[in-house]
């Protein structure tokens, strides 16, 4: 599936990648998104982009399975993200809670937050009404994503997710 985006989305998508390739993430995997439709179409091009040839994409066809390739890829030693909608971050819980979070692999998570509003197709009211209590209760740091401060917000997340040593989320309310 290919992803298209607006050069709104673009400029935070850019900023985001560029970001995580300056703190050495050389893989990205997932399933797309509309809401991250800007990242999904720069890692689709991403080693015809200096800013973003480290950054290696590998599509999934599911999220869990983005959540394995990353996985596998964190304990071959390098830096993974996964990026998926909220929807999917329910496909990979088994996957978090019986491999990630027993065994301290830390994986980052992109994970859109549809529904978050109420104004998004009826399957997203349940899980983006609840979404930062799910990860609350499964114990997965997050950050919302401040669209004006890209680069602290991946800072911070990172910091979560290092100083914890598990997988931790950034949450990516709008488009990007």
């Amino acid at each position: 599936m290919s992803a298209t985006a607006t050069d709104t989305d673009t400029g935070a998508a850019r900023a985001l990648l560029e970001e995580l390739a300056g703190h050495g993430f050389t893989i990205a995997t997932g399933v797309p998104c509309s809401l991250l439709a800007g990242a999904f179409h720069l890692l689709e091009n991403a080693a015809s982009d200096p800013a973003l040839s480290g950054l290696r994409y590998v599509p999934a066809p599911r999220e869990d399975s983005a959540v394995g390739i990353a996985s596998g890829a964190v304990v071959a030693g390098e830096r993974a993200v996964a990026l998926m909608q909220n929807s999917g971050l329910g496909y990979c819980l088994n996957v978090l809670t019986s491999f990630n979070l027993i065994y301290d692999v830390p994986v980052l998570l992109v994970v859109s937050w549809r529904g978050h509003d109420g104004n998004d197709a009826v399957e997203h009211d349940v899980i983006g009404a609840e979404l930062l209590r799910l990860l609350d209760l499964f114990d997965l740091p997050h950050t919302v994503l401040d669209h004006t401060d890209v680069a602290g917000s991946v800072a911070a997340v990172l910091a979560q997710m290092e100083q914890r040593a598990r997988c931790a989320v950034l949450v990516v309310r709008e488009g990007i």
